[in-house]
């Protein structure tokens, strides 16, 4: 059944359709349906409407500039967002607001909150990921990539890998080494460093689609200020714990929505291939409804944690592990729908990543052939299927822990490689 929102949210949802009715185009047709420059001009004037009227941020306590809502209006927002194909916050405020942000307002000073917050909301700073290293992705309490006090500043030495959006930042939240004689986890700390500066070095790599949306990061004796750790020197494991749980679980109430929008492309897909009376189509056709239900009603789930006052843990990994082995399977099975039509890749591609079509646009294999490779690498990102697994089993299910062969410290972990 749906839940039954109070009264006051309801007023809230038509606070929120009069705001769009209000600053949206009359033609509006979703952000899918704008191209190029027309598509990058609307992005950069819809993220300044959006903090102007303490929106970009709408969960932030209101002193940071953020706009005090509850959880629950917080989710009306999204909602009614989600329906009309309206973004709610920048291409990288999801690095920005959605990871950084939040991980500052729950473990940063003081003064790291009053410097960096507002900067955040004005777009001055834009932030990317220095997680993931070539020889620690799954295991990435492996990374390698070390950090070592000199006077007042750290000096960083090492290599970054899979950085979504890194040509479009100009500051990085790096995952250092900067202990290597204690055990892995309990080595590393959590910076806050600039990109604009000599010693950091940006290279793209394209992927299958033909983008070049994620990149390597190399630093060599790049430097931020002793003050720019995050928590505590050699307690990012904790902090980048904490930024993890809002990555996986960032949208958790209103995934749902937009992959009803691309089953029910999927279902037109089939109508025009004269195939919706085909058994096994039909048979997809249910089982994927019953997986977007299934996000659905783990959406409200997260909701009634929320509302009881429960930040994201690792339980968001439920969601992380099951929407992206789900999306592989329907495009996968779009492409069997399609044939020979999804080696010509005729149309206009989805700019989502899902292949629900923009009001007035076709439903075209470009749009699903896009999808299917962006669906890809779904189950690596964010953590690895088989990552989110054992986070299930141990920290979840409270299963025995998975028996470890490096126990020493990094340091003698990689003298055992080597």
């Amino acid at each position: 059944m749906d839940p039954t929102y109070p009264p006051e949210s309801e007023q809230y949802r038509e606070k929120i359709q009069a705001f769009l009715d209000e600053y949206l185009p009359s033609n509006w047709a979703g952000i899918g349906a704008l191209r190029g420059e027309a598509r990058t001009r609307f992005h950069n004037e819809w993220r300044e409407t959006l903090r102007d009227n303490q929106l970009l941020a709408p969960n932030w306590p209101a002193e940071y500039g953020g706009g005090g809502l509850t959880h629950l209006e917080h989710v009306v927002l999204n909602e009614e967002f989600a329906k009309r194909g309206v973004p709610t916050s920048g291409p990288n405020d999801g690095f920005s607001i959605g990871m950084v942000g939040n991980t500052i307002l729950a473990w940063g000073s003081e003064e790291q909150k009053a410097h960096y917050i507002p900067r955040i909301l004005s777009g001055e700073d834009v932030w990317c990921q220095g997680y993931s290293e070539p020889n620690a992705g799954s295991d990435l309490a492996n990374l390698g990539c070390k950090a070592e006090l000199d006077g007042d500043q750290w000096v960083i030495n090492g290599q970054k890998i899979w950085t979504s959006s890194g040509q479009t930042a100009n500051w990085i939240f790096v995952l250092a080494r900067t202990d290597p004689d204690v055990p892995k986890h309990k080595g590393i700390s959590f910076l806050l460093v600039p990109m604009d500066q000599p010693g950091v070095e940006v290279r793209p790599i394209t992927n299958i689609a033909g983008h070049d949306h994620f990149n390597e990061v190399f630093f060599t004796d790049a430097t931020c200020p002793k003050e720019n750790v995050l928590g505590e020197v050699n307690n990012g494991w904790a902090v980048g714990n904490t930024l993890l749980g809002y990555e996986r679980g960032v949208g958790a109430t209103t995934t749902s929505l937009g992959y009803r929008a691309e089953l029910d492309s999927y279902i037109e897909l089939a109508r025009k291939a004269g195939k919706l009376d085909d058994p096994l189509v039909r048979q997809d056709i249910a089982r994927f409804h019953i997986k977007v239900e299934i996000m659905r009603y783990r959406g409200m789930q997260a909701l009634t944690r929320f509302l009881a006052g429960q930040q994201p843990g690792p339980e968001t990994s439920i969601g992380k592990l099951f929407w992206s082995h789900y999306h592989q399977e329907i495009t996968e099975s779009a492409m069997n729908l399609l044939g020979a039509d999804a080696m010509v890749g005729f149309g206009e591609e989805t700019r989502s990543g899902l292949a629900a079509p923009a009001i007035g646009t076709d439903n075209t294999a470009a749009n699903w052939m896009s999808s299917f490779f962006i669906a890809r690498p779904g189950t690596i990102y964010a953590g690895t299927s088989e990552v989110q697994r054992n986070i299930i089993g141990e920290r979840v299910l409270g299963l025995p822990k998975e028996p470890r062969a490096d126990t020493g410290t990094w340091k003698e972990s990689q003298a055992a490689y080597s």
